[in-house]
């Protein structure tokens, strides 16, 4: 089939009113890659029948009809997060399935109603964060959040991949440490300067656990 031009892209883009990021994990390539698309004005010829088709699906499964006014849909990347040694994932994971919630449940968890695409579901791996997070627990992520936002629960990467660590200011000229939960094996240390924050975690593991 013929190349997509990138501007049918960009109308399913607006037409979802999503984040180029969030467009890019939808198709499942990195950031390099889709920006290539968006400078050469087309996406390339080994990627076009995937983006078709992902387009052509959105149309049935990811609508407005599908999604009423009163739930908030939330995709379910194909990616997790160590909790111990980080995990290393693509820059924009699958995406493997998608859940609509209401957005009183959404509200109760967040506070808020967030903009469509900013709220993500990954799965925790390992042991460091238990008993309160479990091997294969499903987590809310807002990746909204990118800089330290209070005492909390974060996807953050500390320079060995992506991993789910709580963050606590010990104020003063401590400044902010990294805690694990199991604090049997793993100690508190101090927050790095190279650091980056993916996200603010939500706890879901009570309501569903994914294998």
């Amino acid at each position: 089939m013929a190349r997509i031009p990138f501007e049918e892209v960009e109308a399913w883009i607006e037409a979802r009113k999503i984040r180029l990021a969030d467009a890019a994990r939808a198709f499942g390539v990195s950031s390099q890659t889709f920006n290539g698309w968006k400078s050469r004005g087309q996406v390339s010829a080994d990627a076009s029948d995937a983006v078709r088709s992902i387009m052509a699906a959105s149309e049935e499964s990811v609508s407005a009809a599908a999604t009423p006014a009163d739930y908030v849909r939330v995709q379910q990347l194909d990616g997790d997060a160590g909790m111990g040694d980080g995990r290393i994932n693509d820059d924009y994971p699958e995406v493997i399935r998608a859940v609509d919630y209401t957005r009183d449940y959404i509200r109760g968890m967040v506070g808020f109603v967030p903009p469509p695409g900013r709220l993500v579901l990954i799965t925790g791996r390992g042991d460091s964060m238990m008993p309160t997070i479990m091997p294969g627990d499903s987590l809310l992520v807002d990746t909204g959040v990118s800089a330290f936002d209070g005492d909390g629960i974060y996807l953050v990467n500390l320079g060995s991949g992506q991993q789910i660590k709580r963050l606590v200011d010990h104020g003063g000229a401590e400044g902010i440490y990294v805690h694990s939960d199991n604090t049997a094996v793993y100690q508190p240390r101090p927050l790095p300067k190279e650091h980056v924050i993916g996200g603010k975690v939500y706890l879901r593991n009570r309501i569903d656990r994914l294998s």
